[in-house]
């Protein structure tokens, strides 16, 4: 058989090229095995919940570091009272080294608000306006004092890292309603990642196509929209077309490989957001009076107000699951809490408030869950005195056995109180929200069954809600 130039060229770059693709799928552990041939297609094209759920998206704004609810969401005239005097029962401490029996009652003060009546601190004036919107959690309660273990315990369903978020697990059972952006998005903070870092977007041991897409908090947001001028116009469709037919002859070669099938949708994906992403992150777009309701133009509010305002866009495009951090253990006042907690209050108040708000104008809110609360609350008692004759260097230490968290939205009641700590705001003793709970009752709202939503790993059915003891809170919806 004689040869062309030409082909002989065509033949071995062709080998040359499969050899070394072959090698780096073989380094990524993409190869094909007997066990993987058996896999299920995946991709995020919309699907049909187990049953009608009202909730069509979630924004979750989660305050890493635990906010101290008897200051701003839980008020206990017994600790008004016993202020500076022992603490009169057991307490459960994290860091003995520091602890103290000494009662600190609330230095701020609280007023009822909304028809409602629910009690907020002076510190959350904004979300005192909202408050006839929202759900307000106070036993919640996970019960592992520190903060990884309670972290993933909210994020995962467990204690321990490796296995997939909430944010991955309702993508991977509905899909998204939008092709062209992430359907899962994942807003950091400028100040820092939060605690565990990925683990907080993780897909765990899912196809990695349903890990969460991290929006960088400073501009650009997400690098590289932009091809290069050589690449731009019709020579980008060119190759575009090109690299998908051959990523689709290596994925027809070998079929039920999950993990190469999610990572040339990745690039599709991302090739797709080139026009898409740069419209729903450009908030040049909105009105004055929208960008005064997140507090743009307040420098204490304005960065958080951003975010916020860039997941209400995300979501209105049809994104599924948006999560925005504060930054690495923010809300954790160990001490300086006079100081600390009214800054970091001031920095997150308004652009959540306006995020309910601006959702409920628009119609979204009765189809989009909005979630504010992190891992845990606050002791009842000082820690860090340290021999100081005053409190202006004290803080308060873990508290994970009854801390406060609200809800809006998606099919939550609106202005509704739940639950109850003790007289002490320690421990949760009425109406208690476990994370197992809370999680169960998410995908309630989102028409999923905890039972049905499982993911097959080596054999076993894998699921977000493990625990026989989790059941949908009926107490929180509307």
């Amino acid at each position: 058989m004689l040869h062309t130039r030409r082909s002989i060229l065509n033949r071995s770059a062709y080998g040359i090229g499969g050899i070394a693709l072959a090698t780096l799928m073989q380094e990524q552990g993409l190869m094909a095995t007997a066990e993987r041939a058996t896999a299920q297609h995946y991709d995020l094209k919309p699907k049909r919940p187990h049953r009608f759920g009202q909730a069509k998206a979630m924004i979750s704004m989660f305050m890493q570091g635990g906010p101290s609810h008897m200051d701003l969401f839980d008020p206990k005239p017994e600790l008004t009272r016993l202020d500076g005097k022992d603490f009169p029962g057991e307490v459960k401490y994290d860091d003995a080294a520091g602890a103290s029996r000494e009662v600190m009652g609330s230095p701020w003060k609280f007023k009822k608000h909304g028809q409602c009546g629910m009690d907020v601190s002076e510190l959350l004036p904004h979300f005192s306006r909202i408050v006839d919107d929202v759900t307000l959690i106070r036993s919640m309660h996970t019960g592992v004092n520190n903060h990884g273990q309670s972290i993933y315990s909210l994020m995962n369903g467990q204690v321990t890292g490796g296995r997939p978020t909430l944010g991955s697990w309702v993508t991977y059972g509905l899909g998204s309603e939008n092709q062209e952006l992430p359907a899962y998005v994942a807003l950091t903070d400028p100040r820092g990642v939060p605690v565990l870092g990925v683990d907080n977007w993780s897909n765990g041991w899912l196809p990695s196509l349903f890990q969460g897409t991290v929006i960088r908090p400073k501009e650009p947001r997400i690098p590289n929209l932009d091809a290069p001028m050589s690449l731009k116009g019709e020579a980008q469709a060119r190759y575009l077309n090109f690299v998908q037919r051959l990523n689709q002859e290596h994925l027809a070669a070998r079929p039920g490989e999950a993990d190469l099938e999610a990572r040339i949708q990745s690039f599709e994906l991302a090739a797709r957001m080139q026009t898409a992403a740069k419209e729903a992150l450009d908030i040049s777009q909105e009105s004055a009076a929208t960008k005064k309701l997140y507090g743009l133009d307040n420098p204490a509010a304005a960065e958080f107000g951003t975010r916020c305002l860039i997941a209400r866009r995300l979501v209105e495009r049809g994104v599924r699951f948006v999560s925005l951090f504060t930054g690495n253990q923010t809300w954790d006042h160990h001490q300086n809490i006079l100081t600390s907690l009214p800054q970091t209050c001031l920095y997150v108040d308004q652009g959540a408030a306006a995020l309910v708000t601006d959702l409920k104008q628009r119609g979204l809110l009765d189809t989009t869950i909005v979630h504010w609360g992190g891992e845990m609350g606050r002791l009842p008692v000082i820690q860090n005195r340290a021999g100081a004759m005053d409190r202006r260097t004290v803080g308060r230490d873990h508290n994970t056995h009854g801390f406060s968290m609200w809800v809006a939205g998606g099919g939550f009641k609106a202005g509704h109180m739940h639950g109850e700590t003790d007289e002490f705001a320690h421990h949760a003793v009425k109406g208690v929200v476990n994370h197992f709970d809370y999680h169960a009752t998410l995908l309630h709202l989102f028409g999923l069954d905890p039972d049905r939503l499982v993911y097959m790993r080596n054999g076993i059915g894998m699921k977000l809600v493990e625990n026989p003891q989790a059941r949908v809170v009926r107490e929180l919806l509307a």
